[in-house]
């Protein structure tokens, strides 16, 4: 049985709220878990403590037995520290393309030569 550590939502609409939890990954978001580990509310300031809330030790009890968590909640253990920081690949789908480039440093040009 492949485990996964993952969100399922709850809250009305617009007003998410997620538990964190423990479940087959064949089983639907919001269907059939295994064991609740934790909540999440996005709606609470980044820095409030009750944002996100999690068992540890029944986290590292899923982890030990080899559940893998989601992106989400990947991010949620290295942020309180038991998973090591990871490597993410960058996209680069924020870099300009070639002709807002071009744009840009013709524009810088304009610039310096309007300060000379």
């Amino acid at each position: 049985m492949a485990m996964k550590i993952r969100l399922a939502r709850g809250g009305s609409n617009k007003r998410p709220f997620y538990s964190i939890v423990a479940s087959d990954s064949r089983m639907p978001r919001d269907g059939r878990f295994i064991e609740k580990l934790g909540t999440y509310n996005p709606l609470l300031a980044k820095d409030s403590e009750d944002r996100v809330k999690l068992n540890m030790e029944r986290v590292n009890h899923w982890l030990a037995q080899g559940a893998q968590p989601t992106d989400r909640v990947a991010r949620f253990l290295e942020a309180s520290g038991a998973r090591p920081k990871a490597a993410r690949a960058n996209m680069q789908k924020a870099v300009p393309g070639a002709k807002a480039t071009k744009r840009a440093e013709e524009k810088a040009k304009k610039a310096e030569a309007a300060s000379e």
